[in-house]
């Protein structure tokens, strides 16, 4: 049993008695967790609302503390419980059986761990995340994109939720054909001269770099050099046309951005992976636009979901009207689905591509194998060769909630999807979609500076430095990456100059992880992040190495204790519980006095986990996660520090027990809580 289960056990006892003493039926009552153990461990004031209900019913006047002393007698006759405490003018303060609770704690972790609950017959929750453009290397500004949905979609999982993982692939927009006018209009190469270019890069500059150099030349090129200048028109019409020719497919030109797209794919994929993340499905855009987009398109139409306009500046265009944003100076009162020229805007694109996602077309994608990681997980992507489809792929798509992670910028544009989605599909309405924003992220200057980023006085000067494409000040993502890893790197040199390098790097890359994916996490969704490389490193602060080290000092003491010592800790604490007697008061005394509470308080911290994984959930919003993670590694070191609590110089038999199968279930709480965040721990930092 664990918390939650035992809280709504409660509850359900409170209920019962509700409805026999009193004839009230109670839904929902709140339960609190008193601010100090020495209070109780749960509270229900729950006789406040029955003494108001009763008058109300019946006219009745009825004492509150009085209500809660009959209230007392039934949840004491709960074998967890100990005692129940009426205090002040009427609250219900509960206080667990201690060695009973902490085997059950502990026992219903490990069956949890050696039998997850199949999410077969659940309804699919699909997560799109990262969606980078395939036109050059991902910059650190998507690895907040892709660290947020990847965690989001391991805190599902983590509630049993059956998860399917999509990254969109925009291999026929307006980043991609940008690269493709430089290769072609630029520099003049063919399909097979950029295979040939492909193949002569160097490892310290490949494919998707020279790619950012290029998308940022081209960019001038609009600008006939001038960075600061408006582009122009004539030279914009070579996007123009290159777009209109990645939309038809079957040509020179979208044969060369269909090689550029995938090569850049599968390095965002080796990037990705870097940080444990991957993916389930690569839907591409050619094939929105090949399979559904007519489809969608006419049942827009026939919705009324949008109109053709005649007049206006949208004159030519098919627009969505947008209720609620007429006169926005910010936002178009009517959203253009289809320009007047007949190219489709992302939104369009975007409509048609969520409404497969819910299961609301009868058409369907072809499906092939793109890669298989090397862990074996398979990451498939669409096709438009009915001659390449795979006969054994999964069944993709069809899900009951979509979340998109896309940064607040896009709201928006992600308000007029769900709209359009609701109007076409009334039966799914708006709330199957759902959008994960978040804010960009920025450096400190010293972070910048890393970086090898020049800056004037001026930005020195600043707080933060934002990134801008135009003037160059944007970081890859390998780049950021590989710079954690070095610094991780002289830190486990600094500590363990003697083990082998493999093992160094190994703890090295590990640390780094951390450190960047939980300050990725720390921050609420609405939050700009400003990194900094010392403090995402740290040790000492709220940082994913802390929390690392925490976990790592904890597996320390049993890589130390006698073996077969914590299976004996485990039996004593399980015979205790079910024996009760002397043996079961020699444990609960463990849990006596200052010392006893805090140790208990690192217990039922350790045991609210589900609880925090359901809100992260519900919230959508791992940072939830990330501070109690944080609070469960900061409680053990405060345990860990304290001379009583030296386990391995107890000498009393049952206290050295307990010492030992806490510390076990809070390592194995910790060592979950990080898994879920996407971070691993170490053997050593």
């Amino acid at each position: 049993m664990n918390l939650s289960e035992l809280q709504e056990s409660l509850r359900e006892r409170v209920r019962a008695a509700a409805a026999e003493k009193f004839g009230v039926e109670l839904e929902q009552f709140p339960a609190e967790v008193p601010p100090r153990t020495e209070l109780g461990d749960l509270a229900f004031p729950v006789a406040f609302e029955l003494a108001k209900r009763i008058k109300q019913a019946t006219g009745e006047k009825r004492n509150p503390r009085a209500i809660a002393e009959e209230l007392k007698q039934v949840l004491e006759s709960d074998a967890a419980v100990a005692r129940v405490e009426v205090a002040g003018a009427g609250y219900l303060n509960l206080f667990y059986d201690r060695a009973r609770l902490l085997a059950a704690l502990s026992s219903s972790t490990t069956e949890a761990t050696a039998a997850a609950p199949s999410s077969e017959d659940r309804p699919k929750r699909m997560v799109e995340h990262t969606s980078v453009n395939p036109n050059k290397a991902a910059h650190i500004g998507h690895l907040r994109n892709s660290v947020l949905g990847d965690t989001f979609v391991r805190i599902l999982r983590a509630n049993g939720e059956r998860v399917e993982v999509h990254n969109y692939i925009d291999n026929t927009g307006v980043q991609v054909a940008d690269v493709v006018v430089g290769f072609q209009h630029l520099e003049g190469m063919s399909l097979a001269d950029v295979r040939a270019l492909d193949a002569s890069l160097k490892e310290d500059y490949p494919f998707d770099y020279y790619c950012w150099d290029l998308y940022a030349r081209v960019g001038l090129f609009y600008r006939g050099g001038d960075p600061d200048a408006k582009e122009d028109p004539e030279r914009l019409k070579l996007r123009v046309e290159t777009l209109h020719a990645l939309e038809e497919g079957g040509n020179a030109t979208a044969e060369l951005a269909d090689y550029v797209a995938t090569r850049i794919v599968h390095q965002h994929l080796d990037t990705m992976r870097r940080l444990g993340i991957t993916y389930d499905l690569l839907p591409r855009e050619s094939e929105v636009l090949h399979f559904l987009w007519s489809h969608a398109f006419e049942r827009m139409k026939e919705s009324g979901a949008i109109h053709f306009q005649t007049e206006g500046k949208n004159r030519g265009c098919w627009v969505m009207p947008m209720e609620g944003h007429e006169g926005s100076e910010e936002h178009e009162p009517d959203k253009v689905i289809v320009r007047s020229n007949g190219t489709i805007t992302y939104t369009g694109k975007d409509i048609a591509y969520q409404l497969w996602k819910l299961g609301q077309v009868d058409l369907n994608f072809y499906f092939k194998p793109f890669r298989t990681e090397p862990d074996g997980h398979a990451v498939w992507t669409t096709t438009s060769n009915k001659e390449e489809a795979a006969s054994d792929a999964p069944h993709f798509g069809a899900g009951a909630t979509v979340y998109n992670v896309i940064d607040s910028r896009q709201s928006y544009p992600q308000e007029v999807v769900k709209r359009g989605v609701a109007a076409v599909a009334p039966q799914v309405g708006e709330a199957a979609s759902a959008h994960l924003s978040y804010e960009r992220v920025v450096l400190t200057p010293a972070a910048a500076e890393e970086l090898g980023l020049e800056l004037s006085t001026e930005e020195k000067s600043r707080t933060f430095v934002e990134m801008s494409g135009r003037r160059g000040l944007g970081v890859k993502a390998d780049d950021f990456i590989d710079t954690l890893e070095a610094n991780a790197l002289r830190e486990v040199e600094g500590r363990h100059p003697d083990i082998p390098d493999e093992e160094k790097r190994a703890a090295a890359h590990a640390l780094a992880v951390g450190a960047l994916r939980y300050f990725l996490m720390k921050w609420t969704r609405n939050s700009v992040i400003v990194f900094d490389f010392k403090e995402a490193l740290s040790t000492k602060g709220e940082a994913g190495p802390y929390c690392q080290y925490a976990a790592v000092r904890a597996n320390s003491i049993f890589r130390k204790l006698p073996n077969g010592e914590l299976e004996n800790a485990q039996r004593l604490i399980a015979s205790s519980a079910a024996e009760g007697g002397e043996a079961a008061e020699s444990v609960r005394k463990v849990f006596e006095g200052e010392i006893g509470d805090e140790i208990w308080s690192l217990v039922t911290l350790a045991a609210r986990l589900p609880q925090v994984l359901q809100q992260s959930a519900s919230f959508a919003e791992p940072s939830h996660l990330a501070k109690y993670t944080f609070q469960l590694a900061q409680a053990f070191n405060f345990f860990y520090n304290r001379d009583e609590n030296r386990i391995l110089e107890e000498r009393d038999a049952v206290r050295r027990a307990v010492l030992v199968y806490v510390t076990d279930f809070v390592r194995t709480q910790l060592t979950s809580a990080l898994a879920t965040l996407g971070i691993e721990v170490p053997e050593r930092m």
